[in-house]
């Protein structure tokens, strides 16, 4: 089950971010919502919120290390938590989508971006992140729990 929800999140992944690549990066930004949200293609070079621009190497051998250690983590000690394991599937399921990019391009593609006019803008993402932070948070909650 576990391999299906990796490959199916990677899937998701790789579909939006090839449309955002032939559909937004000639500048054609879509408007979803006026002055709030729309889609607009960003290529990041670093990780998280811009950190660590230009270090598509050593992001990508450290994505490689996690994900290989939480694959080991899965296969050895097969927790019986529903919690831990998705959220574990799902932030390998992201980490692979942005280092096929990281490996393909040299970058990441971010095309999904939230603002308030010109006033407030949260940082260009796609849709790897949100399975990242998502397994994140699941995470988190398992950790508070089982920590109880």
């Amino acid at each position: 089950m576990e391999i299906i929800i990796i490959i199916l999140g990677v899937f998701v992944d790789r579909v939006t971010k090839m449309w955002a690549v032939s559909n937004l990066a000639k500048g054609k930004d879509i408007v979803i919502i006026n002055n709030f949200f729309s889609l607009s293609y960003l290529e990041n070079r670093g990780a998280a919120f811009g950190i660590f621009q230009g270090r598509a190497f050593l992001l990508s051998l450290l994505t490689i290390i996690v994900v290989l250690v939480m694959i080991f983590y899965l296969i050895r000690y097969k927790p019986k938590s529903f919690i831990l394991k998705i959220s574990l599937v799902l932030i390998i399921s992201g980490a692979i989508g942005n280092l096929i990019d990281r490996i393909k391009y040299n970058y990441v593609v971010d095309f999904i971006f939230f603002h308030y006019k010109d006033v407030y803008s949260f940082p260009t993402f796609n849709i790897a992140d949100i399975l990242v932070v998502i397994g994140t948070f699941l995470l988190a909650v398992f950790i508070i729990k089982d920590g109880e």
